[in-house]
């Protein structure tokens, strides 16, 4: 049930909703009897898979984005829009940090990313901050 509900927190923490995943990670490698492959892989695809949410959002909802429940504030898209513009792709290597990675990956759809680039770039900066995240765990435990 750890892996489940590490998956579910990593999904929202993912999207524009407002969510820390990075905290029950680090609770859940206090238990020895979890496995911590198990914990990043889940942590890992439930994240990469709630940006591909976002990345659909972008793609298909862009035309809504005067809404109030569009997932991206004008500001924020803008911001992330720069950043795309100026690194292309790579700037989804960043897709992991705080206020601008969603966005990012939002902008991402917007400009017809293709999926599997999306994909594995997004998989290298999501695992590498859930690996980071559970060096720094372990080591203060």
């Amino acid at each position: 049930m750890p892996h489940v509900s590490l998956f579910f927190a990593a999904f929202i923490a993912a999207t524009v909703l407002p969510m820390q995943s990075e905290v029950l990670l680090a609770y859940y490698l206090r238990d020895p009897a979890l496995s911590i492959a198990g914990l990043l892989i889940a942590a890992t695809v439930g994240n990469v898979l709630g940006s591909t949410v976002n990345w659909y959002c972008g793609r298909f909802l862009r035309h809504f984005q005067d809404r109030k429940w569009f997932p991206v504030k004008p500001e924020q898209l803008g911001r992330a829009e720069r950043v795309y513009h100026k690194y292309g792709r790579w700037s989804l290597l960043m897709s992991w940090a705080p206020f601008i990675g969603d966005p990012l990956t939002v902008i991402a759809g917007i400009l017809r990313e293709p999926l599997p680039s999306f994909l594995l770039i997004v998989t290298i900066a999501k695992a590498a901050r859930y690996l980071l995240v559970a060096g720094l765990a372990l080591a203060w435990l």
